[in-house]
């Protein structure tokens, strides 16, 4: 039974991580992007399980994305990133810390790997620096303000589970 209650934790994060990233799909690709959906990135902080859940919603959104690099190097950007903010969940105590640390992760990681991607469509040195600046803010607004609720709401979530 628990086995089947992570399953199912793990498949909503991934079905709401794919379905709120293709709906607001004019925000979510490109050099400048707002993926709403990242703010799900913090889950795993609270529950572990999400991570892959996560990682599978990111793949099937890359699908519709910027070609196959990105369902491959996407993918691994968020697969990382969810699994250092697992781990940061498991290990740090303090809310704050754990909240911060945590956020790091998905910002930074997909600030250097997601422009990777997007040399398929612009291959210059300049766009990549500048994509990686873009991604960063859009990844950083995204998870300043966003993150903390879900979060927040998942802790609620748990302590009503237990």
């Amino acid at each position: 039974m628990k086995t089947a209650k992570l399953l199912a934790r793990a498949g909503i994060a991934g079905a709401l991580y794919a379905v709120l990233t293709i709906m607001l799909s004019p925000v979510s690709y490109g050099p400048v992007q707002f993926r709403v959906a990242e703010a799900f990135t913090v889950l795993p902080l609270v529950f572990p399980e999400t991570a892959i859940g996560i990682t599978v919603g990111c793949f099937i959104s890359n699908i519709f994305g910027n070609g196959p690099l990105d369902m491959i190097l996407g993918t691994l950007a968020t697969l990382v990133s969810a699994l250092l903010t697992a781990y940061v969940g498991k290990k740090i105590k303090t809310t704050r810390l754990k909240l911060l640390l945590g956020s790091i992760f998905p910002v930074v990681i997909n600030a250097f790997i997601i422009p990777l991607t997007l040399l398929t469509v612009n291959d210059t040195y300049v766009a990549y620096f500048t994509n990686v600046l873009t991604v960063f803010l859009g990844q950083f607004v995204v998870i300043l303000f966003l993150g903390p609720l879900v979060y927040f709401t998942a802790e609620k979530i748990k302590q009503r589970l237990k």
